[in-house]
């Protein structure tokens, strides 16, 4: 079985749309994939509505998420959730509040670019990101139109988008202790999302790993495009001191980052494993 345990779509700041997704994964070969868009699941029903629509003889799974917006002593984090029961009112309160909080934010960053000479507009970001709910990549996005940089990647340093840049603002994020506490009260499973990623900011201490350890985290997603092989290495440990399990993932974004669906995958043993912890929600199958 090849498992892709994160992937976005046009619900949030990928550029795939769910139905789009669904087929992509097909193409790539896919027996599974994760829809976990940003703090949202409103991509949920058309990707259902897609695997169900599949011509007979064809095979995916669609393991319902989202990838939450989390933040400790300053440090940005990512927090994955799966087959969580998306109508738990207080897990469905904090995803609203970090939604809401995103637009502000949004025209925030807009403004600070402007500031910075760079010629762009709220316009511009909101058309790029339609249906979905505007985040950085599709300010990056808007960069990259505007001439200001090369790439979607370029936008995110110290220049521009980079955590603590000259353009950033910081919006709403959950401490991670009370997501994990929150996703495990939906019937959801937590997986912390690229937690070695140095290239996008500072990454958090081993001691607040353990402390989402205790609290209910269940994996360390380590197979990550942002991580090189001596984190991944140091990763495997921690997650086995901690006796948590180890994910892989491509954390695809359709044609706004280059990495491929399936890139990185998820061992099936340890899928398996995620799924007997799930309580909220299903997979989607055909």
């Amino acid at each position: 079985m090849r498992i892709d345990l994160h992937a976005h779509s046009n619900a949030s700041d990928g550029t795939d749309s769910p139905a789009e997704l669904v087929g992509a994964a097909v193409v790539a070969g896919l027996d599974v994939v994760a829809l976990t868009d940003h703090d949202t699941v409103a991509g949920h029903a058309e990707a259902a509505d897609a695997v169900h629509a599949l011509p007979d003889g064809t095979r995916l799974t669609v393991v319902p998420g989202a990838e939450l917006s989390c933040v400790v002593d300053g440090i940005s984090m990512h927090l994955l959730a799966y087959l969580f029961d998306p109508e738990e009112p207080e897990f469905a309160r904090e995803r609203e509040l970090v939604r809401t909080d995103r637009f502000r934010r949004g025209r925030a960053v807009v403004e600070r670019c402007r500031e910075l000479g760079a010629d762009i507009s709220w316009e511009q970001v909101q058309r790029i990101a339609g249906a979905g709910s505007v985040g950085r990549p599709h300010i990056a996005s808007a960069l990259v139109e505007a001439g200001v940089v090369g790439t979607v990647s370029d936008a995110f340093t110290p220049d521009w988008l980079a955590n603590g840049g000259r353009a950033d603002v910081r919006k709403h994020e959950t401490d991670p202790v009370a997501a994990v506490r929150l996703v495990r009260a939906a019937g959801g499973v937590p997986v912390f999302a690229h937690p070695g990623a140095v290239k996008r900011g500072r990454t958090v201490p081993d001691q607040v790993i353990a402390d989402l350890a205790a609290a209910g985290l269940a994996a360390l997603e380590v197979d990550h495009t942002d991580h090189d092989e001596e984190t991944r290495r140091r990763l495997r440990g921690l997650a086995g001191d901690l006796g948590l399990l180890v994910t892989g993932s491509s954390d695809y974004h359709g044609g706004r980052k280059t990495v491929r669906l399936g890139e990185h995958t998820t061992d099936p043993e340890v899928y398996e494993a995620l799924l007997a912890q799930a309580t909220g929600a299903k997979p989607i199958t055909r």
